[in-house]
This record gives structure tokens, sequence and C-alpha cells, in this order.
């Protein structure tokens, strides 16, 4: 059962991951071909938060799902951990859409 739970999350990370190349594709076609500057705060805060992403999803799920993998690990403290990370990174890509939908100008 337990393999069954990991498949299905890695499957999620790997479509995450994929679903991301999509959304940086067509916000770079969005941005040449749109009347907005690349300095634009909005789209400076977005990328700048896109890449803390990337670098987030690259080290919060697939290590902590080898683990599961290894003997004598914990494993009620890996799902916690894969809980933790869920959340964090659902809320770094809401504070990236509130940027794309609402457009503040910060500076």
């Amino acid at each position: 059962m337990e393999q069954a739970y990991l498949d299905t999350f890695r499957a999620a990370v790997y479509l995450a991951k994929h679903a991301g190349h999509v959304l940086v594709i067509s916000g770079v076609l969005l941005a040449v071909t749109g009347s907005w500057s690349w300095t634009t705060p909005w789209i400076v805060m977005t990328v700048f938060i896109l890449l803390a992403s990337l670098f987030f999803l690259a080290r919060a799920f697939s290590p902590t799902i080898r683990k599961f993998e290894e003997t004598g690990e914990d494993k009620e403290a890996l799902v916690q951990k894969l809980h933790r990370s869920v959340w964090i990174y659902l809320i770094l890509l809401m504070i990236m859409l509130w940027f794309m939908v609402t457009k503040p100008m910060l500076w």
C-alpha cells in the first residue's frame, strides 16, 4: 500500500515539474508579445518566486521520497516532512498566482 502512495506522489511531482515548463514557456511568450517590461515588479517577483520554487521542488520531494526505500528511516517523520513540503510548495504557487493575477506595482 505504501508503494502505491509513493508511486502516486512521484507521478504528481513529475507532473508538477513538467507543468512548470508550460508555465514558463507561456509566461515568456506572454511577456514578449505583451506590453510589459521584464523589469515590471510583478514579473520580477514572479520569476524570483518561480526560481525559489524550482529549487525547493528539487530539494524537498525527491530526496525525501528516496529515503522511504532506506531501512531504519522514521517513516512517520518522512510523511510529516512531505506534508509540510506540499503546503510550502502550494503557498509558493499561490503567491506566484497572486502576482500574475493582481499585477501589483511594488516599486
